[in-house]
């Protein structure tokens, strides 16, 4: 069975203080309502396309670019977007990538230095949020892990799917309250091993 260290076992939430000042212009429109649909296979498909224009503007600068979120797991009902972690060496120093991000179509939303250094772009159609780590934040260590247990535990992929329809009637709460949901499966995945 395999250990995880601590800093990937145990989730960091920054206080409302550091979230109010992380929005950098406009909230997206698409966060005003929440809407889950069914899986729909061609999410895969516009992973690819994303995945593939980033790749162009940043070249050999990516240490690696993954779909993580609802979205990358078959089966589950999701938001349309598409939740990218994208790993760059030193995310502090936007110049190095956000003018070329900005050049392929996304804007700098959310700037989160507290936060693993996280930064978060969209695209221009609000329906890929661009979620810029440096290598050595756990956070998308978590998203893949819960990426591939939600692929292979179907109880648990149902239970976030029931969970995510209950509190998308709550715009402003609907990212916070899935932490317990959330916290209680990678609960179970760090028990696996």
């Amino acid at each position: 069975m395999a250990e995880y260290p601590r800093e990937i076992t145990e989730r960091f939430h920054g206080t409302p203080e550091q979230s109010a000042t992380a929005l950098i212009g406009e909230p997206p429109q698409r966060w005003r309502t929440i809407v889950i649909e069914d899986y729909d296979p061609s999410w895969a498909d516009r992973y690819t396309s994303a995945r593939d224009g980033i790749r162009q503007a940043l070249g050999d600068r990516i240490l690696s670019i993954d779909h993580v979120g609802s979205t990358s797991v078959p089966g589950l009902a999701a938001k349309p977007i598409i939740d990218i972690d994208l790993l760059l060496a030193g995310t502090g120093d936007e110049s190095a990538y956000v003018p070329s991000l900005e050049r392929a179509g996304y804007r700098l939303l959310l700037r989160e230095p507290w936060w693993h250094g996280h930064r978060m772009l969209i695209s221009a159609a609000e329906d890929v949020h661009l979620h810029v780590w440096p290598p050595d934040a756990p956070e998308p260590i978590r998203h893949r892990l819960l990426r591939d247990w939600l692929r292979t535990h179907p109880s648990d992929r149902d239970l976030y799917a029931d969970t995510k329809r209950r509190l998308a009637a709550d715009p402003d709460g609907y990212t916070l309250s899935k932490n317990d949901v959330i916290d209680q499966i990678l609960a179970r995945v760090f028990a696996a091993g």
